[in-house]
């Protein structure tokens, strides 16, 4: 490219211009300018790091662990009740959600009574999907659990003779924990 061909205004910026339209490079090998070729003393290049982020519609398939267990659970419906039973065919209530959880790699203990001791407590204003709901006696003796599903339901295996289901909250005498 001539500077013939440029504005007037142009012409008078000489190789600012040329720098500009023909990228920075291009300035090395133009006729009539000082060489720029790298010194000794000059850093080599370094390449970026491939960036690897979450795209829009990976982010949108990750879901709350809360959700998982949720959608875990509602997966063992209809099987029975069986006392004592931790899965994969039959289930007792602190079974069933000893199984969920272990799905997703949280280690809960056996029994009801000691699931309450081993989780987080959470107030009732804050609880979520996938929550666990601990009902106890009078004594305050747990004696019951189930996965919190939202709007007042809950996922259990609620005793003998009966299946893993969707259920009502009963009762307002509960506490809330959270395993994940």
């Amino acid at each position: 490219m001539s500077t013939a061909s440029l504005p007037r205004r142009s012409r008078r910026l000489g190789t600012v211009t040329a720098a500009f339209v023909a990228g920075a490079g291009a300035l090395l090998s133009l006729p009539g300018t000082a060489s720029a070729s790298p010194t000794a003393d000059a850093p080599a290049p370094v390449e970026a790091p491939e960036h690897r982020g979450v795209s829009h519609t990976e982010a949108e398939q990750k879901k709350p662990a809360g959700q998982s267990l949720v959608e875990i659970a509602a997966e063992q419906q209809g099987k029975p009740y069986s006392y004592g039973a931790t899965g994969p065919d039959s289930f007792d209530c602190s079974g069933l959600t000893k199984f969920v959880h272990q799905k997703l790699g949280i280690e809960l203990p056996r029994t009801s009574r000691d699931q309450r001791a081993a989780v987080a407590t959470v107030d009732r204003s804050a609880m979520q999907p996938g929550d666990l709901i601990f009902f106890a006696n009078s004594g305050g003796s747990v004696y019951h659990v189930g996965i919190f599903a939202g709007d007042g339901q809950m996922w259990a295996a609620p005793e003998s003779g009966d299946v893993v289901r969707l259920q009502k909250i009963w009762t307002d005498s509960y506490t809330v924990g959270r395993a994940w």
